[in-house]
C-alpha cells in the first residue's frame, strides 16, 4: 500500500483515479486545487502524486517543479496525468522531473500498472 496524492482540477478525473487505486489498497488524498498541492504534499507526505497539466492558476508542470524545489519533497515520484499526449509534451513533462507521463483516456489497469511500475 502507498500513498498517493493526486491533483487535477476535474472532479470526473479525481473520481476515476481513486477508483483505480483504491482496490489495489492504495490511500489516495485526492485535491482540486493546484495552489493547495505544496501543503497537501508536506502534510499528507505522499510515496508518489499525480498531477494534471492544465489547471487554472498553476499548471501541473509548475506546481511539480515547486515540490522538487522543497527540500522534504525533492525525492518525490512526480507523474503526469494529460490529454496533452505529443512527444513534446511527453518530454517536456519528463524535463519537469516526472518519473512517467500518462495521456488520458487511460484504464484502470493503465493506472495501476504505471503507479506499481514506479513503487517497486
Amino acid at each position: 500500500m502507498a500513498r498517493i496524492l493526486i491533483v487535477d482540477d476535474s472532479q470526473a478525473d479525481l473520481n476515476f483515479l481513486e477508483a483505480a487505486l483504491r482496490p489495489a489498497n492504495h490511500a489516495v488524498t485526492a485535491i482540486t486545487d493546484p495552489e493547495a498541492a505544496l501543503d497537501a504534499a508536506l502534510r499528507e507526505k505522499p510515496d508518489l502524486v499525480m498531477i494534471d497539466v492544465v489547471m487554472p492558476g498553476r499548471s501541473g508542470y509548475d506546481v511539480a517543479r515547486a515540490m522538487k524545489r522543497t527540500a522534504e519533497l525533492s525525492d518525490l515520484k512526480v507523474i503526469f496525468v494529460s490529454s496533452k499526449g505529443n512527444d513534446t509534451d511527453v518530454k517536456w513533462g519528463l524535463r519537469q522531473g516526472a518519473v512517467d507521463y500518462v495521456v488520458k483516456p487511460y484504464t484502470p489497469e493503465q493506472v495501476l500498472g504505471i503507479v506499481a511500475r514506479h513503487l517497486n
